[in-house]
């Protein structure tokens, strides 16, 4: 299937969907392998590698077998030109249709492959320009720049008595999300560790103690603080 988008050039939905997802993958892996990407995109290892032959000879990747592959230039682009429609996306519908914010990621997934440029950027506009999406996931510019940081460390690695702000949640599913708003553990919460468990990850947020399940505690961003 082709997109319709304007601007999309010769790439497919399914294309950038591969292009989007390599990136995604190489944020966290060292080295992004067919069988991920074949999980992720829920297809069989010979289609991934069937299409990853296709983009390697429009030199938007670079893939050798057993050794993973990575972005070129030109497909690091491409992903992140839709990677910042996907958050744009995310961010409209949440700020101003009303989505929460374990709707807006399907929904963005569905609609990113066919609104253009223009779009977006007026969407931006709307929007006050806004940096990083529900999630806290970052949101590239025009440019395809991303916004400065400060370093980020997994809940499950900050250490006890240790101080920090939530920053990024990279669970997208609906269930975890939910629990995490029950939680009131969102972008921009203060917290504080009273103990680490094998099991999880023992917090303090607002007044309010719990455990958390150290599975969920890796899908945590926080930026760590001095204790005040």
């Amino acid at each position: 299937m082709s997109t319709t988008r304007d601007d999309a050039g010769s790439l497919s939905r399914s294309q950038e969907d591969y292009l989007k997802q390599i990136f995604l993958l190489a944020e966290v892996e060292e080295t992004v392998t067919t069988q991920a990407l074949a999980e992720k995109l829920s297809v069989r290892p010979p289609s991934v590698t069937g299409m990853l032959k296709k983009l390697a000879t429009q030199g938007l990747v670079e893939h050798q077998p057993y050794r993973g592959v990575r972005l070129t230039d030109a497909g690091r682009q491409a992903a992140m030109k839709l990677l910042r429609l996907h958050r744009l996306l995310e961010t409209f519908l949440h700020q101003v249709l009303g989505y929460t914010w374990d709707q807006v990621h399907d929904e963005a997934e569905r609609l990113e492959h066919f609104i253009s440029e223009r779009f977006a950027s007026r969407m931006a506009e709307t929007l006050g320009n806004p940096t990083h999406d529900p999630h806290g996931d970052p949101i590239p510019s025009a440019q395809l720049d991303f916004p400065p940081s400060s370093p980020q460390v997994t809940l499950s690695d900050l250490p006890e008595g240790g101080h920090g702000t939530l920053v990024r949640v990279l669970a997208q599913d609906r269930d975890t999300l939910n629990l995490l708003t029950r939680l009131a553990l969102v972008p921009g919460m203060r917290l504080v560790v009273l103990e680490t468990l094998e099991s999880g990850v023992r917090l303090e947020t607002d007044g309010e103690r719990f455990l958390l399940p150290r599975s969920l505690a890796e899908e945590l961003l926080v930026v760590e603080e001095r204790a005040r």
